[in-house]
């Protein structure tokens, strides 16, 4: 049997009569028609609210939408629209596109998005985040171990703070030799990608794509939560390295054990592109680096609320060095900081201009998941049908210990991460609903949000209606049975310590 041809960096493999699952936008298309549908049988109704709208538990009780098919029929039609920039009448509660009262559309969430992806683009556009990992990963070629570990923790940090997850494609070229070259196979090349930068995203600390989206849905801030978060990183990503290296070092002593098996040509490709050095990294590629970090510390910073954190006290006052930042400020430093990476890396007017708007461009797909999620809500919304599910599991959450309510957030929303795979979508749509309820079962918000943010990050893993799972499989020529062979005790690992997590944080809040 002759080798498989060989590809180019980045380019998937023609599979046209395979089946493929529907993309998120598909999926929420059928859910807005879905929630449609249903909203002419569930019943109408709502709780008395607090001053600052949240549900008080106990008061649900039937109301009289009052919509006309109709209205119904153009609440459907304009569902996109008031998802990007419906505004909800302070009068009647109802959203649409001429109302006067607060914005209830993901508009600033929109923009942020667009933002961050413009300047992630303008980032690799220098090329200074490829050459510093590639320097990384050659420096520490000899120490097998440690060069794991060390790619894989950079990897993790770049999924906690910007959910680096489609970006990781571009590393395979470099990576798969690199680990065939010390003795290791491809499922480790494989490991070493998709689950240090997943185990990132499963713990996402401000990942503006995951838990940033999650938050304002939940209508608290980012920084809510992330000490939890931030410890979980720390603990997830050292059990995730610690099971790829194991695995490594028992595939280095005994080359029969590894489960993607071995290509013929393996190890001479690999010894001779372990050889080559890779580019030095410029003055003008180290001063990018240092603007980049710069930009994303400056995110974690504006975000924290520093107060609560030093205090232990939810209520306490905010200190004068608190920025309290939201998604209008967070999109206004990245577009600054794009352009400040764009003036550092001398890219010029055209180039970074071209770089800007197609990094933008590339990030509209997940924007418009986003703006179909939050039209899903106001359909609710207007038929008032979402006090009616809140009303629907309120006696499931009454009376549940706090601890347990985490774990159950956890367990619900795995089944619509395998549906949903896009982390902003599925955050948009699922909520404005797990938010009153953590307010029923007296927990936070921030722990809602952490719950979910580890279901969606957990399922990220390994399903297969991603195309971070099944694209960098492909690259690495590993199979997708061989990979869940391999991955399924991780994932029963990480499972029991989201719950342990989320137990505790509820304990101790």
């Amino acid at each position: 049997m002759s080798a498989e041809p060989e590809r180019a960096q980045g380019e998937l493999p023609a599979d046209e009569g395979a089946f493929r699952f529907p993309s998120a936008l598909t999926v929420l298309a059928v859910v807005t028609l879905a929630v449609w549908a249903l909203a002419f049988v569930v019943p109408s109704g709502s709780y008395r609210r607090t001053a600052d709208g949240a549900p008080e538990q106990g008061t649900y009780h039937r109301t009289e939408a009052g919509l006309s098919f109709a209205d119904r029929l153009k609440d459907l039609f304009l569902a996109p629209v008031n998802g990007l920039y419906g505004v909800q009448d302070t009068r009647t509660g109802a959203v649409s596109p001429d109302a006067t009262g607060e914005l209830y559309g993901s508009a600033g969430v929109f923009l942020f998005v667009l933002a961050v992806g413009a300047f992630i683009t303008v980032v690799f556009a220098t090329g200074a985040l490829d050459r510093g990992i590639g320097r990384l990963a050659h420096r520490l070629r000899g120490r097998g171990a440690l060069l794991v570990a060390g790619v894989m923790t950079v990897f993790s940090l770049l999924g906690t703070v910007e959910g680096f997850a489609e970006e990781t494609l571009g590393f395979y070229g470099l990576v798969v030799p690199l680990m065939l070259a010390l003795g290791y196979d491809r499922m480790t090349a494989a490991g070493t990608i998709l689950l240090g930068s997943g185990a990132g995203v499963l713990c996402s600390t401000v990942n503006p794509f995951a838990t940033g989206v999650a938050s304002s849905a939940a209508d608290i801030s980012i920084g809510d939560g992330i000490v939890l978060r931030g410890a979980m990183w720390i603990v997830f990503t050292s059990v995730t390295i610690a099971f790829v290296v194991r695995y490594a070092r028992r595939v280095r002593a005994v080359p029969g054990r590894s489960l993607s098996g071995w290509r013929p040509g393996d190890r001479e490709r690999a010894e001779r592109a372990g050889t080559e050095e890779p580019p030095q990294l410029t003055p003008r590629h180290r001063v990018v680096l240092a603007a980049t970090s710069l930009a994303f510390g400056a995110l974690v910073y504006s975000v924290i609320p520093w107060s609560s954190v030093l205090t232990g006290r939810a209520d306490a006052a905010p200190y004068r060095f608190e920025l309290g930042w939201s998604f209008p400020e967070l999109a206004a430093l990245f577009f600054v900081a794009s352009i400040v990476v764009g003036f550092l890396a001398r890219m010029g007017e055209r180039g970074f201009t071209d770089t800007l708007v197609r990094g933008a461009a590339d990030f509209v797909s997940p924007a418009l998941v986003i703006m179909l999620a939050r039209g899903v809500t106001v359909l609710m919304n207007n038929a008032q049908i979402t006090d009616t599910v809140l009303h629907s599991v309120e006696g499931a959450v009454s009376g549940t210990p706090a601890a347990l309510f985490g774990i159950m957030v956890y367990v619900v929303n795995l089944p619509l991460a395998f549906l949903i795979p896009s982390t902003s979508g599925h955050a948009t749509l699922a909520m404005p609903i797990l938010a009153p309820l953590a307010d029923f079962a007296g927990v936070s918000r921030a722990l809602a949000v952490t719950a979910w943010t580890a279901a969606s990050g957990w399922m990220n893993l390994w399903v297969p209606t991603t195309a971070v799972i099944m694209g960098g499989l492909s690259l690495a020529r590993v199979g997708y049975d061989r990979y869940i062979r391999f991955v399924w005790p991780l994932l029963a690992i990480l499972a029991v310590l989201v719950c342990g997590f989320v137990a505790v944080g509820a304990w101790v809040e």
